[in-house]
């Protein structure tokens, strides 16, 4: 597990104010993660009432994001911070903003369940979407620990997760079309089905974004737009550069 030195300042406050930033995105997070994992639930189980509670908490997701830019801005702007502080603020503000579009397609999973209550009929792709949505959240989990921990090595396995989630929402679509060939009927149902395995599936492209930020946070490392393999190598060649 990697640390930063975040509490080897002279001021106190500033100390604070890093220890603030880190423990408001711990809650934002711990937040975005209720709602996907609500979402999931609610359109698994057909729950109405939990999915319009994960559609209300979509504004206090909103409130966070802007309470935590202010922060950012504010730490920014009175500390000057350099080196991992820097790091550390930057990656604050773009995660941020990856939660809350977590939240978003949390929100869309929880329109798509209202609207498969409203349907009503057979549970045709619930399987799929249990499957995923199981697959995103262990995203999810992995990802707010890599974070609270400053841990690369958790932040990789986010990063392969995603391909293996990427594979399974590609399998679950051809599935869902063949089924929608067979019988026209289903078609307007189950592609209430196809958009929320899309949000799921977007759910853990932001959760891989966010690793990302937790490894250039820790390592100093930009490795967006890069692939696992290559990734995972830049992650290595720092780790012997500095043992």
């Amino acid at each position: 597990m990697d640390k930063l030195n975040l509490d080897q300042h002279i001021s106190r406050q500033y100390n604070a104010d890093l220890e603030d930033l880190r423990t408001e995105l711990l809650e934002m997070g711990g937040l975005v993660q209720e709602q996907v994992r609500d979402s999931i639930a609610a359109i698994s189980n057909a729950d109405a009432e939990l999915a319009r509670r994960v559609i209300v908490v979509e504004d206090e997701v909103d409130s966070r994001e802007v309470a935590l830019d202010e922060h950012c801005t504010l730490v920014l702007a009175r500390r000057q911070p350099a080196a991992s502080d820097l790091r550390m603020v930057l990656a604050v503000s773009k995660i941020t903003r990856d939660l809350e579009r977590m939240g978003d397609e949390a929100r869309k999973v929880a329109k798509m369940a209202l609207a498969l209550v409203e349907d009503g009929g057979n549970g045709q792709g619930y399987v799929e979407l249990r499957h995923l949505g199981n697959s995103v959240l262990h995203m999810v989990d992995d990802m707010l620990n890599a974070f609270a921990r400053f841990d690369v090595d958790t932040a990789m396995s986010v990063a392969k997760e995603d391909k293996l989630v990427d594979q399974e929402y590609k399998s679950a679509t051809r599935e869902l079309i063949t089924y929608m060939m067979e019988d026209p009927r289903s078609i307007s149902r189950v592609m209430n089905v196809m958009w929320a395995l899309r949000a799921i599936e977007r759910i853990g492209d932001h959760a891989r974004n966010i690793a990302e930020h937790i490894i250039y946070l820790v390592k100093g490392l930009d490795v967006r737009h890069t692939s696992v393999s290559e990734m995972e190598r830049q992650v290595n060649e720092s780790g012997q550069q500095a043992s």
